[in-house]
C-alpha cells in the first residue's frame, strides 16, 4: 500500500513538472492572448496586375487574355 502511494506521488510530481515545463514558454510570453500585428508591406503592388481601378485589374487581363491563342494553338 505505501509503495503504491509512493508511486502515485511521484507520478503526480512528474506530470506537474511537465506540465509546468510547458507551461513555461507561454508564462515567459507576457500577458498571454495578446498579439502585436504590424499593418502588411503594400508598397510592390503597384503594378498592371494589382491596379484595379474597377475592381478587376483590368491592363493584367487584357494581357493574359492576348496571350491565350499563342498558348492553345500549335505553333508550326
Amino acid at each position: 500500500m505505501k509503495k503504491n502511494l509512493v508511486r502515485a506521488t511521484a507520478a503526480a510530481a512528474l506530470a506537474g513538472a511537465a506540465l509546468f515545463g510547458a507551461a513555461a514558454p507561454a508564462l515567459a510570453a507576457g500577458t498571454p492572448g495578446v498579439v502585436v500585428v504590424d499593418e502588411p508591406d503594400t508598397s510592390g503592388l503597384n503594378n498592371i496586375w494589382t491596379f484595379a481601378p474597377l475592381g478587376v485589374p483590368v491592363l493584367g487581363l487584357i494581357q493574359s487574355v492576348n496571350g491565350v491563342p499563342g498558348k492553345l494553338l500549335p505553333s508550326f
